[in-house]
């Protein structure tokens, strides 16, 4: 599987949010995905994780919770 890597803001928001990596990870596994602008989308369970392809892994933008 590709790697994870963390932006800035994407650590600083899991952080603030209370979202663990682990989390993210499983989100990005095993998430529904789709695309809205140049970025994709995963969706699992409370969160959502906002992500990009680059060089074979994938980069987190910024994560949210979905209530």
């Amino acid at each position: 599987m590709a790697d994870i890597k963390y932006s800035k803001h994407a650590r600083s928001r899991m952080v603030e949010r209370g979202i663990s990596a682990s989390e993210v990870s499983e989100a990005v596994r095993k998430g529904r995905k789709f695309a809205k602008d140049k970025n994709i989308h995963a969706v699992f369970r409370h969160i959502e994780v906002v992500m990009r392809k680059a060089d074979g892994d994938w980069y987190v933008v910024t994560v949210m919770l979905r209530w």
